[in-house]
């Protein structure tokens, strides 16, 4: 066995023993890089200098910010604001409460660009109202989680930083974010598709959507009720909506939608500045971060400048972690080149067929069963170098938008899979329940996000037609 071919094995075989063991991700992509390059016989002065180059690109300067803006969004109980206006929209149907769900995901996603920081602050707020409202606790808690998956596709997204990092350059950040907006809101419109079925098929309950300084609450009513109520007090508090009429108290409704548009402009500002080219992607995620400080700390007041402190505290530790990743699988990947991994596994998926569409599916199923072991942005960074000459190789042609999108997307339904999604153990976690319970009703959302998947990876028209429309892309 000559030396590249052992130092191959303790770097993937390494890694792999070490995540059995659970030892921290970051910790395993170090050591493992370590060992491998002690084998090869690479300079250890390299790696440490992988590690901070790495870490050393201004396009990371946006990660902070966006990190910092969702933990003030979190802090200033934003996504009460956000259930309200969905409420507002699509509460008053059967099953209303279901597509509050997923529609409050789009939302807030679109403003956190995290699927956890999702599932924490709306699923705080939605499930225990579904479970108060007769809903099936695992079929809330599956729900709330699936829909976070398009916090991660919505811009803003640091994913789709480390994507456009791990990819080597000639990638922008801002024509990323945008490639991302129709792919997410399409999964949520799948999911939306999905429960209207659901609420047919298993009659989840109806109910008025009533508000009390604009935060939402539901009553239930029975067919002998529907033709009786009319805009009137309710245990001291204003029925918004009422059928089959749908009258209208403007007070509230007012209020609610003014409360949500105004955490909402932060995507307008995001999406809105790099499609007219007045922000890079980072300027516009310090600029948002502003915003937000402004209008959480001086506009609602729903947090005290105490308090910073405490949010900066966490932001850091988020940061921390999510930069620790970034260095130790830059030089993972470094390891990788320099055994020439990424080109071997090149050879061999080309080896399979030179059919784009039955190799796009081997890699979607590829990236799938990784998803349910690893983190994302470990994954990221391991996988682009790997997998991004194949997709652009001329038997593919897969443009590099194109496949960081379908990429992330793969990894996003990662966050939501046994054993280590991260955004199901924190929902099960808020809902109660077990692991085990919820897996099985999240089984049709888990079908849905798949076919969405698919349709991402095989229709192009998705994902590049609005940065073409915009101007982004030649």
């Amino acid at each position: 066995m000559d030396v590249t071919t052992l130092a191959t094995i303790v770097l993937l075989g390494g890694f792999a023993i070490l995540m059995l063991l659970r030892v921290p991700v970051t910790f395993s992509l170090l050591i493992a890089t370590l060992a491998s390059a002690f084998v090869n016989g690479t300079n250890l002065t390299v790696m440490i200098r992988q590690m901070i180059d790495g870490v050393n690109n201004f396009s990371l300067l946006a990660i902070p910010f966006f990190i910092v803006m969702g933990e003030i969004m979190g802090a200033g109980n934003i996504s009460e604001k956000i259930v309200d206006l969905a409420n507002l929209i699509v509460g008053r149907f059967r099953g209303g409460l279901a597509y509050v769900n997923v529609l409050d995901s789009m939302f807030f996603g679109g403003i956190s660009g995290s699927a956890v920081a999702d599932v924490s602050s709306l699923g705080s707020v939605v499930i225990p109202m579904m479970k108060k409202q007769g809903y099936d606790e695992d079929f809330a808690v599956g729900l709330t989680v699936t829909t976070a998956c398009q916090g991660v596709l919505i811009p803003p997204s640091h994913n789709m930083v480390i994507y456009a990092l791990a990819a080597g350059g000639g990638i922008s950040i801002g024509t990323l974010f945008i490639a991302g907006a129709i792919p997410g809101v399409l999964l949520g419109v799948c999911l939306m598709v999905l429960c209207f079925f659901m609420s047919n098929i298993y009659k989840f309950p109806k109910g008025f959507i009533i508000g009390t300084k604009g935060y939402v609450r539901w009553i239930k009513f029975t067919k002998s009720d529907s033709n009786k109520f009319s805009v009137e007090k309710v245990e001291n508090s204003w029925i918004i909506w009422h059928t089959p009429l749908f009258n209208l108290h403007l007070g509230p409704c007012i209020k609610i939608i003014l409360d949500a548009i105004l955490p909402m402009f932060t995507l307008v500002i995001i999406m809105g500045g790099i499609a007219m080219g007045i922000f890079t992607a980072t300027e516009s995620a310090a600029i948002a971060c502003i915003y937000t400080f402004i209008l959480t700390f001086f506009v609602f007041r729903s947090v005290k400048l105490r308090d910073l402190g405490t949010i900066l505290k966490n932001s850091l530790k988020t940061l921390a972690i999510v930069l620790g990743l970034i260095a130790t699988a830059k030089a993972f990947a470094y390891m990788m080149t320099d055994l020439r991994i990424p080109a071997k596994i090149t050879m061999a998926l080309i080896s399979l067929t030179d059919n784009k569409y039955i190799l796009l599916f081997i890699i979607n199923i590829l990236l799938l069963l990784l998803g349910c072991f690893m983190d994302m942005a470990p994954l990221i960074m391991i996988m682009t170098p790997i997998l991004l000459p194949v997709v652009t190789s001329p038997t593919v042609g897969m443009h590099p938008i194109h496949f960081g999108v379908m990429l992330i997307f793969n990894l996003a339904i990662g966050l939501c899979t046994p054993p280590v999604g991260s955004a199901l153990y924190v929902g099960c976690a808020i809902g109660k329940t077990t692991l085990e319970k919820t897996a099985v009703k999240t089984l049709p959302m888990f079908a849905v996000m798949v076919f969405t998947l698919l349709l991402v990876t095989y229709v192009p028209f998705f994902t590049l037609w609005l940065p073409t429309v915009l101007g982004l892309m030649l």
